[in-house]
């Protein structure tokens, strides 16, 4: 459980150090397959920029939290898991802390969906 960027795993996912299966990534966000999937969909999507946890944001942090999660909606439609109506749809989950079960200290949000039960919830 790393809080500093030189040894945070998803710092060193979104450099390029370690290899993940990218479903996008520009500038500012990377978004990633997880490599323990909790649902047949699990994404995760990470600023580039290391943040711990989302307790460390600020009102300074918010338009990067609003393109975050603009982002985890579009990318639910490019997957085929966005909400259309009826039984469709996605859970999107941020832990926050070892009480809100954040295992990496690099702010990230989970995209889930798919037939459930889930193995975990993110």
């Amino acid at each position: 459980m790393s809080h500093d960027r030189s040894t945070c795993l998803f710092c060193k996912i979104a450099d390029g150090e370690i290899p993940s299966s990218r479903v996008y990534e520009d500038d500012e966000f990377v978004a990633f397959r997880d490599i323990r999937p909790a649902a047949q969909t699990h994404v995760l999507v990470i600023p580039r920029r290391h943040i711990s946890t989302l307790s460390d944001c600020g009102e300074n942090d918010a338009p990067l939290l609003g393109r975050m999660f603009v982002l985890v909606a579009r990318l639910a439609k490019e997957l085929g898991v966005a909400y259309t109506g009826g039984e469709s749809g996605f859970r999107t989950v941020v832990n926050t802390g070892p009480g809100g079960g954040q295992e990496v200290y690099h702010l990230h949000a989970h995209l889930l969906a798919g037939p459930r039960p889930w193995l975990r919830m993110g």
